[in-house]
């Protein structure tokens, strides 16, 4: 449930108003440079504090516990633990009763028998996804040369060349507590010939899976994706260039197969709007079993796609990791 990876291995653990949460890689290989510092660039990435982010502040500074000596690397497993400093958890006791609609509070309660952690999300809460941005940095030094980068290309239903309006599709949410979704594009680039398998471990299923652990991740894509659907083959075949593999379009987002074909990776995640809004809403109540107005009190993103970018940077380095 919590573990991902055959060749690089990472269980996650915590809830997000615990004591701490934190990241377990194995096999890591040993000699690798690093640091708390190496850390601070991605973290800061994700951190809130901008425009439409969560007033949730936390220090987000990471403690590695173990498979660190003298600045590199042992070989053992590698953990690096966040301490949860800032919670405000009677923000959350009304969620037995009212499970937020669209959240995980519902399912998770069922699942686990109600001793779920309700506070923050517990365990499902997008907290979680600093351990996976760790885990990416590490990921990142494995795979050098190999480079990954992601941006927001789409935000609110506006694509990136009018995203001057950004600012005010984020002000409109806030102003009526209600929040807006967005498209992430990430780019995986200087990837070998062959990573990746037929069908069952495809390159795609593996960005796939790690993609959707991603709190509000709700669709991927790779190359021309759906659009493909509505295309020729002779419009999306690609036409290679030279005998390295290169191809004149990329259309196929960098995988053939299954498997990676020299080209850049390309695909795109779409991140919903994030669930927990102040604005009204009607919902049933468990308890009393009528239905209810309520709103969701709390410190929560009017945009969580603002934080992804980097988020999604560390899914496609660790299945990349995992491949090589």
């Amino acid at each position: 449930m919590n573990t991902y990876g055959k060749k690089f291995r990472i269980s996650i653990f915590g809830e997000s108003h615990g004591e701490l949460i934190g990241v377990v890689m194995d096999d890591v290989p040993a000699g690798i440079q690093l640091s708390e510092a190496d850390f601070m660039e991605d973290l800061g990435r994700r951190k809130s504090g901008a425009k439409g982010t969560t007033p949730r502040k936390e220090d987000d500074l990471p403690s590695i516990v173990s498979g660190v000596c003298d600045g590199c690397t042992t070989g053992a497993p590698l953990t690096v633990v966040f301490h949860n400093n800032n919670t405000r958890s009677s923000d959350y006791s009304s969620f037995r009763e009212i499970p937020r609609p669209g959240h995980a509070d519902f399912v998770a309660s069922v699942k686990h028998n109600f001793f779920n952690d309700i506070r923050g999300g517990g365990h499902f809460s997008g907290r979680l996804t600093l351990c996976l941005v760790a885990a990416g940095v590490v990921a990142k030094k494995i795979i050098a040369p190999v480079n990954v980068s992601a941006k927001i290309i789409e935000l609110g239903g506006l694509p990136i060349a009018r995203a001057t309006e950004w600012d005010s599709i984020i002000d409109g949410a806030v102003a009526e507590g209600d929040s807006v979704g967005g498209v992430v594009e990430c780019r995986c680039i200087n990837l070998p010939v062959g990573l990746g398998e037929p069908f069952f471990d495809s390159m795609e299923s593996q960005i796939a899976h790690l993609a959707f652990s991603i709190p509000a991740v709700r669709g991927i894509e790779f190359g021309d994706g759906f659009a493909a659907a509505r295309m020729k083959g002779s419009e999306h075949n690609d036409c290679y260039i030279d005998k390295e593999g290169h191809t004149a379009t990329n259309g196929a987002g960098g995988i053939n197969g299954g498997i990676t074909n020299g080209n850049p990776v390309v695909f795109r995640i779409a991140v919903k709007p994030t669930s927990s809004i102040s604005k009204k809403q009607t919902s049933f109540n468990f308890i009393t079993e009528q239905m209810e107005e309520f709103s969701v009190k709390g410190r929560h993103d009017a945009c969580i796609a603002l934080r992804c970018p980097v988020v999604v940077e560390a899914a496609a380095a660790i299945a990349i990791a995992d491949n090589l």
